[in-house]
Parts: C-alpha cells; structure tokens; sequence
C-alpha cells in the first residue's frame, strides 16, 4: 500500500484524530505554535501541500492568508473543504502556474508523500521570485531512534540506523480513536538536497525539542525562499 492509499484509508479516523481538542496535544503545545513563528505575514496566496483535513490551513485563513489546500486523498479534502479552498491533487504534478504563490507551506506532509522531492520540486515551481517554502516535518534523529525502555523518558535513546533507518509503524489508541502512523526517517541531507535541487535557498532551520524528551530534537522546521 502507497503513503498515498494509507493515507486515504484513514482519513475518516484522522479528522476524529485532527479536530478532537486536546488529542493531538504535540501539535497543540509543541509544533504549530513555533512553526507559525517561522511563517512570513499573510500575503497574496497561500498553497497548503498535503493540506489533510484542514486545521493547519483553517487556522492560516483565519491569521489573513489566502489558503488553498492540495492532498491525495478525495476524503481529505472534503474535510479540508469545511475551513478552506482545497482540491484533489498530486503534489508532484500541481495544477498551478508558475508562480502563483507567495507562501507554499508543508505541514508534516513531505515525509508522506510517495515522492517528497518532487512535491519540493512543485512547490518551488508555483513560488514566485521572494516567495518562500516553509516545511514541518519528524525530526530525522527522532523518526530513526526509540527509547531502549519507552516508559522512561531519561533512558538511553538509541539509532542502529540513519541512512537507511526503516520506517516505524506504530498506533496510537485514545478516546476510541485509532490511527495508524508510519515514521519514515528522511536524513537531513536528502531534505536539504531536494531543497536545493528545487532552486530554493535555506534561510531558517529550527529543531524543535520533545516535551516529554527535551534533549532530544522531536520536530525540524525550515524555511526557503526563492531567489
């Protein structure tokens, strides 16, 4: 099964996962507020690859910006359609013009996609000139390593693998809702290679500590611009 299907699969379980306060406290608490930090002000458009169910980009068009979303998944965006613009769309093949954006953000998206440099690729191409790409995702060390005794949080944090780390599927069971994750552990360089590749420049990378494992970096956020 593609990132793509398990994605659809679940999106009736991850809107109940989004949209029930206080159940995803880590976006809550941990990484939305600082990712909004890194954002620039509200401009003239704003493209939300892999929008999911459309929290990140309701709360964006709440803030001022212009928000369109993008997902694979049909499902997903009929969620999504209830806070903001968003259609059905390969985030490697955007039906946009060059140029047609100001501000492209992935919010925890790009390590889901089937083919993350080339949704980086797109999302370079629709940037106009200034426009900058602002992306969220697992932090790589967090996503390759686990706790040799998971109930304790100062216990040794061990990484067999980097490079070619494998993919942790876990589930996540609370309140009757079940999600089903798979962490996929993107090295820093592969990200920062598709930035590049993409024509993009790096202006701002952030790594955002676990609150349950604050010497550990659990979320990395970066920004770009196009030259």
């Amino acid at each position: 099964m593609s990132l793509r299907e398990h994605w659809d699969e679940q999106a009736e379980s991850w809107a109940a996962f989004a949209r029930t306060p206080g159940h995803d406290f880590s976006h809550e608490q941990t990484n939305f507020p600082p990712f909004l930090e890194l954002l620039p002000p509200a401009g003239r458009a704003t493209l939300d690859v892999g929008c999911g169910e459309g929290r990140v980009g309701g709360e964006l068009q709440r803030l001022g910006h212009k928000v369109i979303g993008v997902d694979a998944s049909p499902r997903m965006v009929e969620f999504a359609q209830e806070h903001h613009a968003a259609i059905v769309a390969d985030a490697a093949a955007l039906p946009f013009a060059d140029g047609a954006f100001d501000l492209v953000i992935a919010y925890m998206s790009l390590m889901n996609l089937d083919d993350m440099e080339g949704g980086v690729r797109e999302a370079a191409r629709v940037l106009e000139s200034g426009g900058r790409f602002c992306f969220a995702v697992l932090h790589p060390l967090f996503a390759a390593g686990e706790l040799l005794e998971p109930e304790d949080p100062e216990g040794p944090f061990l990484i067999r693998a980097y490079f070619d780390a494998p993919t942790k599927v876990w589930t996540s069971e609370r309140e009757g809702i079940t999600m089903t994750f798979h962490d996929r552990c993107i090295p820093l360089s592969v990200y920062a290679g598709a930035v590049e590749s993409a024509g993009l420049l790096i202006e701002a990378v952030r790594e955002i500590p676990s609150r349950r494992i604050p010497r550990l970096p659990l979320y990395l956020h970066v920004r770009a611009v196009k030259p």
